[in-house]
């Protein structure tokens, strides 16, 4: 079963791999054929010491993904020319750049000026994802990294508090079906989500002096023992509000996605909780809301199988789209910075 499953995944692959003949399966075969175990054993080394890089990383290749396309834009420092997608409201709380730089390092001493900081990112995203219980598949390489970043893109990035019609709108433009919106959003299986994002459903919520009624009330009971919050909770309407929270600690305090323990059914437990009122974040529960993507909800908290297979297609496809190919790009040696010869 699991033979066919990658047969199918590979098939896919190579599918993708017609639509956008830039792309290749193993296309540093014979430039740099070490290229996937120096990302895949250097990810687990830092996963060893910092599990929280899984999650980090995952979340990096999203934000990457979804603003242009796989170029490895979300990576780069300001400049005096240049502003950042790292400084705008939605991506202020990503991490794992520097997790980056020492799997980049690693590729540059053996194969310097081949490796994509694009594809860096997409591949160690699909190893973050079997580190955290999730699904193998096949990826595809080839892509070349973008000498500018899209900040005023950034503002397109989903809200953990759109609303379904908005989500699937934001999906929507980038080619995505509500049902490959469902099967990205498993991604919320491991991580850990800061209070900040979801505390307005726990005490406020739409105008009112109520919690969330989406919610359920023991869950959200819990929600509030965590955050330790007996106050009104500040404004933070974006995924990564711009002003800080009152203190560092209350910044810390966080609820861990896969709290059934790392790996407990990657997938399961959060479409399981969806159907249980138990979505931490306002965004995913909301995929209950619809008929068409709780159908698809209530299929895979079933189903683990069809949602590993969803899921990894899904990742296929967010990682093939609008990418950046042959002379339509660069390989930076730095993650963080073009080559001034570029300007």
């Amino acid at each position: 079963m699991e033979t066919k499953k990658f047969l199918l995944l590979v098939g896919f692959c190579l599918l993708l791999s017609s639509s956008n003949s830039s792309l290749e399966y193993e296309y540093y075969r014979g430039s740099c054929p070490q290229a996937d175990h120096i990302i895949s054993s250097t990810l687990r080394r830092i996963y060893d010491q910092n599990p929280g890089v899984a999650p980090a990383i995952l979340r990096l290749v999203f934000h990457d993904c979804f603003v242009q396309g796989c170029d490895a834009s979300v990576l780069l420092d300001g400049t005096d020319i240049m502003r950042s997608e790292k400084d705008t409201p939605p991506n202020q709380s990503l991490k794992g750049f520097d997790h980056v730089d020492t799997i980049k390092s690693g590729l540059e001493t053996v194969c310097p000026g081949v490796v994509s900081c694009a594809d860096l990112l997409v591949v160690a995203a699909r190893d973050s994802i079997i580190l955290a219980g999730g699904p193998f598949y096949p990826v595809l390489t080839g892509r070349k990294d973008s000498n500018r970043a899209f900040p005023d893109i950034s503002y397109e990035l989903p809200s953990p508090m759109d609303d379904l019609p908005t989500n699937i709108a934001r999906f929507a433009t980038r080619g995505f079906t509500e049902k490959e919106t469902v099967s990205l959003l498993g991604a919320h299986s491991t991580g850990k989500i800061h209070c900040r994002f979801f505390e307005k459903r726990l005490y406020k919520f739409g105008g009112t002096d109520q919690p969330d009624p989406s919610m359920d009330g023991d869950f959200a009971e819990l929600l509030r023992s965590i955050c330790n919050n007996t106050h009104s909770p500040s404004p933070s309407p974006s995924l990564s509000p711009s002003s800080p929270s009152s203190s560092k600690s209350r910044q810390e305090q966080a609820m861990k996605m896969d709290y059934e323990g790392a790996g407990a059914g990657f997938g399961t437990l959060y479409y399981r909780s969806l159907l249980q009122g138990r979505g931490i974040l306002f965004v995913d529960q909301q995929l209950t809301a619809g008929e068409e993507t709780a159908s698809w909800v209530r299929q895979y908290a079933s189903d683990v199988s069809l949602f590993r297979r969803d899921f990894g297609k899904a990742m296929m496809k967010l990682s093939s789209t609008n990418v950046l190919t042959g002379a339509n790009g660069n390989v930076r040696q730095s993650c963080r910075e073009v080559d001034s010869s570029l300007w």
